[in-house]
């Protein structure tokens, strides 16, 4: 027997809508989804080796996924991943991140290495990661209330020169004992 005229109407109809939706563009919030696994939900990370991207300014998060895709920024993982996306998808990234508050994780810190901190950033870090490290238009990252492992792992990687050190940052590191480098990370991981 052949199908009605409505059955096969109503089935066309359903194979169009359903491939209409499987072709459909991802949104920003769907992208943003993926990345939830290590950087946390809406980009707050929760582990203390990942770093928070809730916040980063859509210039900083876009120069970062494209030097992680071509291979100019070193990473064990981020490389792989940054490759899957399209140009326009870290873009669409970029924008969701932006809009989400900056994380917050209130961390347990050494007060007195957080007070020798404070006077370090006055005299070091002030003019490149303003608003006390976490002014995200300053697209120097957001180092503002990052986990203290995360902020150590990063600066061993500049150190090491595994990851790009600006040189008016480099002659400022290269100053400071490892005792008042830490001090600096546990100001800037205190910022809330």
């Amino acid at each position: 027997m052949p199908p009605r005229p409505t059955l096969t109407a109503i089935l066309a109809a359903g194979l169009l809508l359903g491939s209409a939706v499987a072709s459909a563009a991802p949104t920003a919030s769907m992208l943003a989804n993926t990345c939830a696994g290590c950087h946390g939900t809406d980009g707050a990370s929760s582990g203390p080796a990942t770093p928070s991207i809730a916040g980063l300014s859509e210039t900083y998060f876009v120069d970062t996924m494209k030097a992680f895709k071509s291979g100019e920024r070193h990473s064990t993982v981020m490389g792989r991943i940054a490759k899957g996306y399209s140009d326009e998808e870290i873009q669409l990234m970029a924008g969701y991140f932006a809009k989400q508050p900056v994380a917050k994780t209130g961390q347990k810190l050494d007060p007195a290495k957080v007070t020798q901190g404070a006077e370090l950033y006055a005299h070091n870090c002030g003019k490149c990661h303003s608003g006390n490290g976490g002014l995200a238009d300053d697209d120097a990252g957001i180092l503002a209330s990052q986990w203290l492992p995360y902020l150590r792992y990063s600066l061993e990687d500049m150190k090491a020169g595994t990851r790009e050190m600006p040189k008016r940052m480099k002659n400022k590191v290269d100053s400071l004992s490892d005792d008042e480098l830490d001090a600096l990370l546990q100001y800037f991981a205190s910022q809330q």
